[in-house]
């Protein structure tokens, strides 16, 4: 667990750090920690007690690292490892060593983001400290009592004080390095250097890939169960704006997006990484100015209000308030209806799939392009068979090219019901990377490269501006980075 402290270089004399052997008095190992001045340490080591024995200093937890206005603590390093396994990571053949590199990255990440003035929320940070005691529980059945035994905490706040350090230093370290890579690209010119370089007996092999097409039909909402939900939306609104309601309350209680409580209220959208965001969100939030609340819109997911909550430059924290329109019993039917009645079309060449996914589809980000599915992970038409997503790969994995599948049910993780059939449009086996047919792929390998690079450059320059002292006994750990400034 790290320790932040102010004035770091000057609370701790340079000297005595890397020994070790100083006596170190720490309140309950977490937040609360108090840094013993060495002074101190030595006039209470030189102390005489009345009995026959001198006092002696007694080490209660040694100092691994200091990094900037963060330490280490030697049992910061079995505890990070216990962390991880409960989390579910593999750590089979990693050596402490290669673990306590990973901790020093981290600090020096978030030391430097607190420099910056990167923001991360608390009500963020408390939404994920729910989550992962949740995790932590099933590995004690959901005893409490047994989980604070496993952690050596008193009581649960102790417990929920030290994952909410970790989980905010992880997130600041994850933002420093998502804003060190966020301004690298890659010309067309740098992905074929990247791809000649690579011997060709080297050159990736890429899995059986397809290429998938859908129609999909929605359940329709009545007009008067929309304005309900839209009218809805407005009372928020009005609520917020004129009488100084709280739109994070309004949100918690009748906000009908299971995510957006996992992100603790707070989605993070960027300009330039559109990601899987909607069209209208996106445009919504990115037309409002900061604390400003759009009018109620619609997505697939239903009906929403959103609120921005700050903008640093591209990136745009926004909350919103969704809500999902009732479905009837006769609309669901209705749909079905109307998707078997597609699926015959096609199955009987009448149509083709291409010409009825334009006509027909309810799903806008697919119907213009004839139903083509996008694989959001490479945001192109293709999805490779070991990498694709479970239920998609149970509904696809038998169909021969051009067959249709038979009417599916999907079910959004709103619960929203909607009702589509698949086609295989091509398949791509498996094969030696190819510059032309696997540029997009290509194209990622090289920019990660370019984006490694910068994070070592960034690594190498930080290193040398930032204080850093590291423990004799871990000197010998033979690391990548230069932590030894040597």
């Amino acid at each position: 667990m790290p320790l932040k402290t102010n004035n770091l270089k000057f609370i701790i004399n340079l000297k005595h750090i890397v020994t070790l052997s100083i006596a170190l008095l720490f309140i309950n190992v977490i937040a609360a920690q108090e840094i013993i001045e060495d002074e101190k340490v030595a006039d209470i080591a030189e102390a005489k007690v009345d009995s026959a024995e001198a006092f002696k200093p007694r080490k209660v937890d040694g100092i691994a690292a200091v990094v900037g206005d963060f330490i280490i603590l030697e049992s910061n390093i079995p505890k990070e490892r216990q962390q991880l396994i409960a989390q579910g990571a593999d750590l089979d053949g990693v050596t402490d060593c290669q673990l306590f590199g990973n901790m020093l990255e981290a600090k020096l990440y978030a030391h430097h983001a607190i420099q910056d003035s990167i923001i991360v929320s608390d009500a963020e940070v408390r939404s994920e400290v729910d989550y992962t005691l949740e995790q932590f529980l099933q590995s004690t059945n959901g005893s409490m009592e047994r989980l604070l035994a496993v952690y050596k905490k008193e009581d649960e706040k102790a417990l929920r004080d030290e994952i909410f350090e970790v989980i905010k230093n992880n997130k600041l370290s994850g933002r420093m390095r998502e804003k060190i890579v966020e301004e690298v690209e890659i010309t067309p010119e740098e992905v074929r250097q990247f791809f000649d370089k690579i011997p060709k007996e080297q050159r990736p092999r890429f899995g059986t890939e397809l290429k998938v097409a859908e129609i999909v039909v929605d359940p329709k909402i009545s007009a008067e169960e929309k304005q309900k939900i839209i009218d809805r939306l407005k009372e928020y609104k009005k609520d917020v704006v004129e009488n100084g309601a709280s739109f994070r309350t309004k949100a918690v209680l009748y906000g009908q997006d299971p995510g957006l409580k996992e992100a603790g209220y707070i989605y993070k959208l960027n300009r330039k990484k559109p990601g899987n965001w909607a069209k209208e969100f996106r445009d919504a939030a990115f037309s409002l100015q900061e604390g400003e609340i759009s009018e109620p819109f619609e997505t697939f997911a239903g009906f929403h209000i959103v609120k921005v909550e700050k903008v640093r430059g591209q990136e745009y924290d926004v909350s919103h308030i969704l809500l999902i329109p009732k479905v009837s019993d006769e609309a669901l039917k209705e749909a079905k209806a109307r998707v078997d009645k597609i699926r015959q079309k096609v199955v009987a060449g009448e149509i083709t799939f291409a010409d009825a996914a334009r006509e027909s589809s309810d799903r806008k980000e697919t119907r213009g392009d004839g139903g083509q599915m996008i694989n959001p992970a490479t945001q192109d038409y293709k999805f490779e068979m070991t990498k694709i997503e479970p239920e998609l790969y149970s509904q696809i994995q038998n169909l021969k090219d051009g067959e249709v599948s038979p009417v599916l049910t999907e079910t959004d993780r709103t619960g929203k019901i909607k009702f589509k059939i698949l086609t295989v449009t091509g398949r791509i086996d498996d094969h030696e990377a190819d510059y032309a047919t696997d540029y997009l792929k290509i194209k990622k390998l090289a920019l990660q490269e370019k984006q490694i690079n910068a994070i070592e450059k960034w690594q190498e320059e930080k290193i040398m501006d930032t204080y850093i002292k590291i423990g004799e006994d871990y000197k010998d750990c033979g690391f990548s980075s230069n932590w030894l400034k040597e």
